[in-house]
């Protein structure tokens, strides 16, 4: 008979952590790059609503 191995995952990150790290990584990265431009587009889009 074969006994199933159970794999020690102990110590790996799950992928959905990695993913959240990387995204809000990506996402201060792009917001300290663009936030003049964001600023901007909001005002203007803000302005235009009045």
């Amino acid at each position: 008979m074969m006994r199933a191995t159970r794999r020690d995952e102990r110590g790996d990150v799950p992928g959905w952590v990695l993913v959240t790290v990387m995204t809000a990584g990506l996402v201060t990265v792009i917001w300290g790059v663009a936030d003049d431009q964001l600023r901007s587009m909001l005002s203007a889009a803000l302005s235009s609503v009045r």
